[in-house]
């Protein structure tokens, strides 16, 4: 048994933060050794949601910035705010001498200078930071993550990867969301969606991918002309000049909430779709034959409730990322530490420049 007891402090009450709650609440049914969790305190900007947030998910305090940062009994922060205000929350936590694991949504901060500080603040912590790049936490992705580090399919030679949804096509949709419209590299669908798609990317073909070019698409009055609905970018990895397309979407109808990965390798593919979450699919060059390696909720040794052939879901990754961060108890695993955060926000933030390169090639042809 961990013997740690972790005092947790959220640093945001909003729908997130609901999400990370359900996961804490949740590690005990599904692990056998997890420390003891006492919420401590809730912090965001209105007291109302924060107050209520405390009330419904058992936290002791709602309380305001600087009485949080003064807290001397937390020692676990979950920074779940707006993005902008990521980097100025990780600061504050790593100010914090109690605390010596924090938990970090992405993106990890929204300008160059916020990670050129970040990387420098971070430099000397010996503070645990681990990444909400949840989806890393998939059953069948961490399963295909491995059988692809085995060398099996060879180097890699393309790859196409895709995160689609399309609830921004309806206007009462992005009324609700227009906090999530600010200009690339705050907001945008490369930002709130790509990040994730930049993160498996790197995952499997690793952390020094470039971009070629870049273009975006979709265009409605209410939505800001750098704030890319549909954006797509060519990148490369000079290393092995692999070299494929990331597409990220709010406005693609009748996708759900889509991911899917190809890549194509000197011996073979790999496949992995959300909408087919419980496999994933390789092809050998050398059989000439598929594979479907049926995964499920499988993460045995560590833990077989409910079973390993029950369907999988986005909030069973999001327990199991919590499950690494309170006790690294997963060797097998891929850890987003700040420095993939921090690779995968470089992407992101180029992605703005070159959408800006791309709007005013378009506009100049349009005056010809």
């Amino acid at each position: 048994m961990v013997s740690e007891k972790m005092v947790i402090g959220f640093l945001g009450a909003g729908g997130i933060a609901r999400s990370h709650a359900y996961a804490l609440n949740s590690l005990k049914y599904f692990y056998p050794e997890v420390p003891e969790i006492e919420f401590e305190a809730v912090c965001s900007a209105r007291k109302e949601s924060r107050d209520a947030f405390a009330a419904r998910f058992g936290f002791r305090k709602s309380i305001m910035l600087d009485e949080f940062k003064s807290n001397p009994k937390i020692n676990t922060v979950l920074i779940l705010g707006p993005n902008k205000v990521h980097f100025d929350h990780l600061k504050l936590a790593l100010e914090m001498p109690s605390v010596t694991r924090i938990y970090l949504e992405k993106p990890v901060c929204t300008t160059l200078e916020e990670e050129h500080q970040m990387a420098l603040l971070t430099a000397e912590t010996g503070k645990q930071i681990q990444v909400g790049f949840q989806y890393l936490q998939t059953a069948s992705v961490r399963e295909a993550l491995a059988f692809w580090n085995s060398g099996k399919l060879g180097n890699p030679i393309h790859f196409d990867l895709k995160y689609y949804h399309g609830d921004y096509l309806q206007q009462s949709y992005r009324d609700k969301r227009a906090s999530r419209l600010t200009p690339a590299p705050d907001g945008g669908a490369m930002a709130d969606l790509g990040s994730h798609g930049i993160s498996l990317l790197m995952a499997f073909l690793g952390e020094n991918l470039q971009i070629t070019s870049a273009f975006q698409a979709g265009s409605f009055d209410d939505v800001p002309e750098d704030s890319d609905l549909f954006s797509s970018l060519t990148l490369v990895n000079p290393e092995n000049k692999a070299a494929g397309i990331l597409s990220a979407s709010r406005i693609s109808s009748g996708t759900g909430d889509l991911v899917t990965l190809e890549i194509y390798a000197e011996k073979g593919m790999l496949r992995y779709s959300s909408h087919s979450v419980d496999y994933f699919e390789y092809y050998l060059e050398e059989t000439g034959q598929w594979t479907r390696q049926v995964v499920g909720s499988n993460y045995v040794p560590i833990t077989s409730f409910p079973s390993g052939h029950v369907p999988p879901g986005w909030l069973r990754s999001m327990i199991h990322a919590h499950y690494i961060f309170l006790t690294g108890n997963d060797t097998k695993t891929f850890v987003p530490d700040l420095k993939h955060g921090l690779a995968v926000q470089r992407l992101v933030r180029e992605t703005a420049g070159h959408l800006s390169i791309y709007r005013k090639s378009i506009q100049e042809n349009g005056k010809k």
